[in-house]
């Protein structure tokens, strides 16, 4: 159905290992092992986020020699998140529940700026 395909959409960007994968990929193109390397997860977990994430189109992957590079789909999220690192710095600021890069424990409140 239709709403398992947003909820599946949405959940990836919910998923702390896909959401590191996105945000590594955000600063430019990278091989397996440089999102290994970036990332801190094991390459078979990296790998199978990867396949999932690139079956739904939210990455483009090209061969270069024996490697595959991976990017972000340039029309559809990288427009998303801009408009959300938008939203994150003019509302999120200063104050904010988060689990990503930060110090704090889950649901903690963080008073990063």
């Amino acid at each position: 159905m239709i709403n398992n395909s947003y909820y599946n959409f949405f959940a990836s960007f919910a998923n702390k290992s896909k959401l590191d994968i996105i945000m590594a990929l955000r600063e430019r193109p990278l091989s397996v092992s440089e999102i290994v390397k970036k990332v801190d997860m094991e390459q078979s977990a990296v790998s199978h986020n990867l396949l999932k994430m690139t079956k739904c189109h939210m990455l483009d992957v090209k061969r270069k020699g024996k490697e595959r590079i991976y990017s972000l789909n340039k029309e559809t999220i990288t427009p998303i998140f801009d408009i959300a690192e938008k939203h994150v710095k003019a509302n999120c600021t200063g104050q904010c529940y988060c689990e990503y890069k930060c110090s704090k424990p889950r649901r903690s409140l963080c008073l990063k700026k």
